[in-house]
């Protein structure tokens, strides 16, 4: 064989060669893009998050959210705000229709009674739904005429209590701010107080594409006063949607929820972001309830005037739904 005939296979070699190596950069350039691609359209707050949610009961486990279990990750939460409605005999009523229901053990229910009625509501309501207060004051109590202490829930057996709510952030008669909700946050937990934290954005805000500034905004003023979000729930309430018959859609609502936690997990810390609950609350009903109660980060509800009715039970039932999503 000649020597030119020897270079010529000998570069025909190694040009086969770099074509192999090229193709297998190529695949596997192509398989790297692909995970990263599907890593951004699933954004979380990490990628090893779904390992650190707490399983109910305490253990510890994958998210059954994400399919891994038949488990829920965070035991479903309907809260009922009964806002400035009732009267001793519609309460009596109600009362009573709710005590009808089946007992409850998958789910975390709270019904905030008008301060008149708390003590009486927690007496005669049934012991497995819990009872709140709709607001309280920033401090313990004093000369503070016309306020509620946090003491003072705790007394007459309340559990929890409802801060931040759109009508206390925006009613002009009202106007309390982010500072002022954190305050009352954090008195309310160093009391023993579990915490519904409300946060939401006006239709306005919605519109000019400010909704999750102005949810990390309220976020943010709590967490720069709280460290321990143990007994801390978050309620997403679209102020557009609160008792106007608007619903956000389960995906807005959901994409909302995500971001929250996306935030939470950055800025607070990724454990507590996998643990905390986040609810839903705008116009929730028995009608749109089991729907949204299919989406992996929509905890549970907080429900307004549905809850004066006796389908709010409906509503108690969707966390059913959430349940038949994991498993």
């Amino acid at each position: 064989m000649t020597s030119h005939a020897r270079a010529l296979l000998i570069s025909m070699g190694l040009n086969m060669f770099l074509a192999c190596v090229m193709v297998l950069m190529a695949t596997q350039t192509g398989q790297l893009a692909s995970s990263f691609s599907n890593n951004i359209a699933k954004p979380r707050v990490a990628a090893n998050l779904s390992a650190m949610r707490a399983v109910r009961g305490g253990l510890s486990g994958p998210s059954p959210r994400s399919g891994a279990t038949s488990v829920a990750a965070r035991k479903f939460f309907v809260g009922g705000n009964w806002k400035c409605n009732g009267n001793r005999d519609s309460i009596t009523k109600l009362i009573g229709s709710l005590n009808e229901g089946a007992p409850v053990s998958d789910v975390e229910v709270v019904c905030g009674a008008p301060f008149p009625y708390l003590d009486y509501t927690r007496q005669n309501l049934r012991k497995d739904f819990a009872v709140a207060g709709q607001n309280c004051w920033v401090q313990g109590g004093g000369a503070f005429t016309g306020e509620i202490c946090a003491e003072m829930l705790s007394d007459i057996g309340c559990d929890w209590v409802i801060l931040g709510h759109s009508e206390r952030r925006h009613l002009p008669e009202i106007k309390e701010t982010d500072e002022v909700i954190a305050t009352k946050t954090k008195y309310a937990l160093d009391k023993g107080l579990g915490v519904i934290l409300c946060i939401g954005e006006l239709l306005e805000e919605r519109e000019a594409g400010q909704t999750l500034e102005v949810c990390e905004r309220q976020m943010a003023a709590v967490a720069n006063q709280v460290s321990n979000w143990d007994k801390v729930v978050i309620a997403y309430e679209p102020v557009w949607a609160i008792g106007t018959g608007k619903v956000a859609t389960p995906e807005q609502a959901q994409e909302v929820h995500d971001s929250v936690r996306a935030w939470m997990g950055k800025n607070i810390s990724p454990e507590v972001a996998e643990k905390t609950r986040i609810l839903y609350g705008g116009s929730v009903n028995a009608d749109n309830c089991d729907e949204l109660a299919t989406k992996p980060d929509i905890d549970g509800f907080l429900v307004g005037g549905a809850s004066l009715k006796p389908d709010f039970l409906k509503i108690v039932d969707s966390h059913k739904h959430s349940l038949a999503t994991a498993a």
